[in-house]
């Protein structure tokens, strides 16, 4: 596996003439996980996709692998960075298993018909994501909380070294949201970098090690999850007070 490392200098993203994120640098080493956190409207979607390469950043430089990713071709890039995008569109009806096949394509030849370690890796994806038994049914026929773990497996088929995920507990009920950041929290552990954008501090308190913090005004600040989320930090985010609140033997940060 190629090792994890990505890192920017200097960003900046803007849209329409406005500054969202200003001169962003991140240094993310092997092993990370980060939650990316702000308001709707911040520059969250924007700055991922930024780092997999998807727009230009008006001004900086980003480095995944250690490469230049404006040196990258898109397969090299889909090799080494995987995005979870924050909407799933699919242009034809396929199955959730072809689905998740997607996600090995960039480690085959045009044209090369799937290996045996594709569809191992195909079938440890839907167990992974508890889909083993809607393998056959048509992605357009899950609900909305199916259809976000169905691009999480493929996500996880495509196994890359750095994972980009917009907002992956979109849908999710309680039980599934606490699987995903249980998984994800796997992955690094294997010296992967998950960056994932969230809206509950207290999920991102318990399984992030660093915390990216938008304001929307270009200010950004990031630092260990423990220095970062906290009430002050907080309601400057969100523009609402929060507080601690102790459970058994975890703090949970809420808005008061």
């Amino acid at each position: 596996m190629i090792q994890a490392h990505l890192k920017c200098d200097q960003i900046t993203v803007s849209v329409n003439d406005r500054v969202l994120v200003h001169e962003l640098s991140l240094d993310i080493a092997a092993g990370s996980l980060v939650c990316l956190l702000g308001t709707n409207g911040v520059g969250k979607t924007l700055t991922l996709q930024t780092l997999a390469g998807l727009r230009e950043p008006q001004r900086g430089s980003i480095k995944l692998c250690d490469q230049p990713l404006s040196t990258l071709s898109r397969r090299d890039i889909a090799l080494r960075l995987g995005m979870l995008l924050q909407t799933h569109e699919d242009a034809f009806p396929v199955s959730v298993s072809e689905g998740v096949l997607m996600g090995r394509y960039p480690h085959m030849d045009v044209w090369q018909w799937p290996g045996a370690q594709d569809q191992t890796a195909v079938e440890c994806a839907l167990q992974a994501l508890d889909l083993a038994n809607l393998g056959e049914r048509t992605l357009d026929s899950l609900s909305g909380g199916e259809r976000e773990r169905a691009a999480l497996a493929t996500l996880w088929a495509q196994d890359p070294a750095v994972w980009l995920l917009d907002e992956p507990m979109n849908h999710l009920d309680p039980q599934h949201q606490l699987q995903v950041l249980r998984l994800l929290r796997e992955k690094t552990t294997d010296g992967r970098v998950v960056m994932a954008s969230l809206h509950n501090p207290s999920m991102a308190m318990r399984f992030a090690d660093y915390a990216l913090l938008l304001y929307g005004d270009g200010d950004w600040e990031y630092g260990p999850a423990t220095t970062m989320l906290e009430p002050r930090r907080l309601e400057r985010t969100y523009g609402t007070p929060f507080d601690y609140f102790v459970n058994g033997d975890q703090r949970l940060l809420l808005p008061v």
